[in-house]
C-alpha cells in the first residue's frame, strides 16, 4: 500500500481504506486497482464511492467495520467521502458553524442547507457512532415509563423516553452525544441504564407534543352495552389483525363478518340474524348516517381510537341494502401508516430508474398510476409525492380523503356536502402558482379533461386510474372522448400495479412448480433452472395461511414515439402492447409476478390467482436482463 498516493482531499478515503483493508474486507491490490478505476471516471467519485462500485463489500459491511473502528472520523468527512455531500458544501457548512459560534451542530446546518436529507444523515451518524435509530410515536411508547416523566421537562431538553429493554431505558434524541440529557434521564431513572438513541427533530417534536396534551382514548356508550361491546371488540379484533377491512353481511338466517387481511377476506365470526339491526345502527350513529334509513344505501365516517397503540383509526362505512337487510362494509385507514420512500415499494431497479428519469423527473405531463381498488396505487402516488417534495416545489393537491399527511405540501381534503367539489377545486389550484397538482383519483370524463389541461398549461399531474393494466389505462382515456393528440402530446407514463401476498419468512420452504402451474404461467422448465421458488408452510406468525404482508408488482409504460403514433392511429390494445414492449421496454405485470415468484418473495399460485394473463411471459432470464434483478 506504500505506492498509493492520493491527492490531500483522499485523505479520508485513504484513512478508510486502512480499515477497510485492516478488517479484510479490501486486499492492497484491490485498492490499488479501486484508485486507478476512479481516476479514469468521467464521472468524478470517491475512492469510497468506486469501491462500493466495484461491489468490493456490502453497505452492512461497512457500517460493522465503522462501529468497530478505533479511529475516530469526522462526520462531515465521512459525508463527503461516502458521495452524500461536496468538499465544496462540507466547507461552506464549517463557514456557517463558524460564524454561528460553533454554537450549532454542523448536521443540523447540512440539513437547513439542503445539502442532505435529515434522514439520511440520521443513518450515517447512527452507523458511525453505533447510536439506535428510534423514531418516537407516541402512541407505541409504552405508558409505564412515562408515568413519573413532566412533559415539560422532554420539551426543554429535547427528549422522550421510548421503550424499556430489562435495565435500559432507550430515550429518543436529536443528539444522542448530550450529556446533559444523558444526567437528565438518570435522574429520572436512577437503577436504569440510559441508552441514547437518535431521531428526526420533527418526530420528537410530534411525540412531545402529543404527551403534552394526552387524553384517554375516546369511548363511547349508550345504547345497548352489550351491542356497544360487540361493536367496540369487532373494531378492535380488525385492528389487532391488521385487517384492511370488515364486510358485516347478512344471510337468510344469520350474519357473517368477514375481515380482509392481506388483500383476502377470511371469516371472523356469525351473529344471530337479530344482532343485525342494533349493530347496524350503533354502526350509523358512530358514522353519521341516518339510522332511520333502511331503504337506501348510504355512506358515512368515523373515527375509532385503539386502546392498545392509541392509533387514530378512520373508518369509511357504506352501507348497502340488500335482500336480506343492509350489509355493512368498513375501510380501516390508520393515520399512522408509513410513508414508504419510492425505493422502498419494490420496484425492480431498471423499472424505478426509468419511471424517476423519463416520469417523476419530466417537468410537466400526466403520470398515471393505475390498478384496481386495494391495490396499493395510493401509497405509490405518495411515495411519488414524496420524491418530488422540496423546498424548491410548489405541491398542491385535491383528494377525497387526504389518507397521508405530508409536510411540505399543500392538501386538500374534497367535501362535496359544503360544495368543496373536484370541479370547483380544480379552478383554484391553478390560481395558486403550483409547480406539481396531485389529484386523488380521475373519476369521470370531467377529472381527465382537468388533468390533461393542466398538463397543457406547463403542470406536472400525478394521478391514480382504476383499469385493469397500462394499455386498458390509454384506452380508458380514449373511451371517455378525450382526443388522442392530447393524450398522446401530454401522458408522459402509465403506471399499473398490484399486491401480491408475500411468503412468510417463518414457514417458508423450497417448493418446485408443478407442471400444470408452469403451463398456466407461460413457463418451461428451463425456467427453473437459477429460480428459487417458496411456499410458506403455516404456522402461528402468518395465521397459518403461508402468507404474511404483501409486496408489490409493476408495469410500467412510458409513451415514446412509436407508442404515441400507435395511439395516434388508434391502433388495437394488442397492437399497443406489442409495440411497447419491442420498443419501450415494457415488463409486464405477469412478468414481473413470476420473477418475484422465482426469488421466493410470493408464489406461483399467487401470481396465477391475481395477476392478468394477457400474454405468455417471457424467459425468465430475460425477464431478469431487462429488469437488472440478477439470479
Amino acid at each position: 500500500m506504500t505506492d498509493l498516493t492520493l491527492p490531500p482531499e483522499q485523505s479520508t478515503g485513504l484513512q478508510i481504506a486502512k480499515l477497510l483493508i485492516g478488517a479484510e474486507l479490501i486486499t492492497p491490490k484491490q485498492l490499488r486497482h479501486a484508485n486507478r478505476v476512479r481516476s479514469k471516471l468521467a464521472e468524478q467519485k470517491t475512492l469510497l464511492e468506486t469501491m462500493f462500485d466495484l461491489e468490493y463489500f456490502t453497505q452492512n459491511q461497512f457500517n460493522d467495520m465503522l462501529r468497530n473502528a478505533d479511529v475516530d472520523i469526522r462526520i462531515g468527512d465521512l459525508l463527503v467521502e461516502m458521495g452524500d455531500i461536496t468538499s465544496a458544501e462540507l466547507s461552506a457548512a464549517i463557514r456557517a458553524q463558524k460564524a454561528a459560534g460553533n454554537n450549532r451542530k454542523l448536521g443540523e446546518i447540512l440539513v437547513e442547507q439542503r445539502y442532505i436529507k435529515e434522514q439520511r444523515l440520521i443513518n450515517v451518524v447512527a452507523n458511525q457512532l453505533g447510536y439506535p435509530h428510534i423514531e418516537p410515536d407516541y402512541a407505541q411508547i409504552d405508558k409505564q415509563i412515562l408515568v413519573d416523566v413532566d412533559p415539560s421537562w422532554c420539551e426543554q431538553y429535547e427528549f422522550i423516553p421510548v421503550r424499556r429493554e430489562g435495565d435500559r431505558i432507550f430515550v429518543a434524541c436529536c443528539d444522542p452525544g448530550n450529556e446533559e440529557i444523558r444526567d437528565v434521564a438518570s435522574r429520572l431513572y436512577p437503577r436504569a441504564t440510559i441508552v441514547q438513541a437518535i431521531c428526526s427533530r420533527f418526530n420528537l417534536r410530534q411525540a412531545i407534543s402529543k404527551f403534552k396534551n394526552r387524553s384517554a382514548p375516546v369511548r363511547v356508550s349508550g345504547e345497548d352495552s352489550h351491542i356497544v361491546r360487540l361493536v367496540d371488540t369487532l373494531l378492535y379484533d380488525a385492528i389487532k389483525m391488521e385487517s384492511s377491512d370488515i364486510h358485516i353481511e347478512p344471510t337468510q338466517n344469520k350474519v357473517r363478518i368477514r375481515f380482509r387481511r392481506d388483500g383476502v377476506l377470511w371469516p371472523y365470526k356469525e351473529q344471530p340474524q337479530e344482532h343485525l339491526a342494533p349493530m347496524l345502527a350503533r354502526l350509523k350513529v358512530m358514522a353519521g348516517a341516518n339510522i332511520a334509513e333502511r331503504r337506501r344505501h348510504q355512506d358515512g365516517k368515523l373515527e375509532f381510537t385503539d386502546p392498545v397503540s392509541g392509533h387514530i383509526i378512520d373508518v369509511r362505512c357504506s352501507f348497502y341494502v340488500s335482500v336480506h337487510g343492509e350489509k355493512a362494509c368498513l375501510r380501516l385507514l390508520n393515520r399512522k401508516a408509513t410513508l414508504l420512500n419510492i425505493e422502498e415499494i419494490g420496484m425492480a431497479p431498471s423499472v424505478l430508474e426509468r419511471f424517476k428519469f423519463e416520469a417523476l423527473d419530466a417537468p410537466t405531463g400526466v403520470v398515471l398510476i393505475t390498478g384496481p381498488t386495494g391495490s396499493g396505487k395510493t401509497t405509490t402516488l405518495y411515495g411519488c409525492v414524496d420524491y418530488l417534495n422540496d423546498d424548491e416545489t410548489s405541491i398542491i393537491t385535491a383528494e377525497e380523503p387526504v389518507e397521508y399527511v405530508i409536510d411540505g405540501i399543500t392538501q386538500c381534503s374534497l367535501n362535496p356536502k359544503i360544495d368543496l367539489t373536484f370541479e370547483e377545486t380544480l379552478r383554484h389550484m391553478v390560481r395558486q402558482d403550483p409547480d406539481v397538482i396531485v389529484l386523488g383519483e380521475i373519476r369521470d370524463k370531467v377529472s381527465a379533461e382537468s388533468a390533461i389541461q393542466a398538463a397543457l398549461t406547463g403542470h406536472k399531474v400525478l394521478t391514480t386510474f382504476h383499469t385493469e393494466d397500462t394499455i386498458g389505462g390509454l384506452l380508458r382515456l380514449m373511451n371517455m372522448n378525450i382526443e388522442t393528440f392530447l393524450i398522446s402530446s401530454t401522458v408522459v407514463s402509465v403506471m399499473a400495479q398490484r399486491l401480491l401476498r408475500r411468503v412468510c419468512r417463518d414457514c417458508e420452504q423450497p417448493y418446485t412448480p408443478t407442471p400444470v402451474e408452469l403451463q398456466r404461467a407461460g413457463l418451461s422448465p428451463a425456467d427453473l433452472v437459477g429460480a428459487n421458488f417458496k411456499v410458506g408452510a403455516g404456522c402461528e406468525a402468518c395465521h397459518f395461511t403461508g402468507y404474511i404482508g404483501r409486496i408489490c408488482v409493476f408495469e410500467l409504460l412510458v409513451l415514446n414515439e412509436q407508442v404515441k403514433d400507435a395511439i395516434l392511429n388508434h391502433r388495437a390494445s394488442y397492437d399497443i402492447r406489442r409495440i411497447s414492449i419491442e420498443t419501450s421496454g415494457l415488463i409486464t405485470l405477469l412478468e414481473d409476478g413470476v420473477e418475484k415468484a422465482s426469488r421466493g418473495l410470493t408464489t406461483i399460485r399467487e401470481v396465477l390467482r391475481t395477476l392478468p394473463r394477457l400474454d405468455s411471459p417471457r424467459p425468465l432470464a430475460e425477464i431478469r436482463r431487462l429488469s437488472k434483478t440478477g439470479t
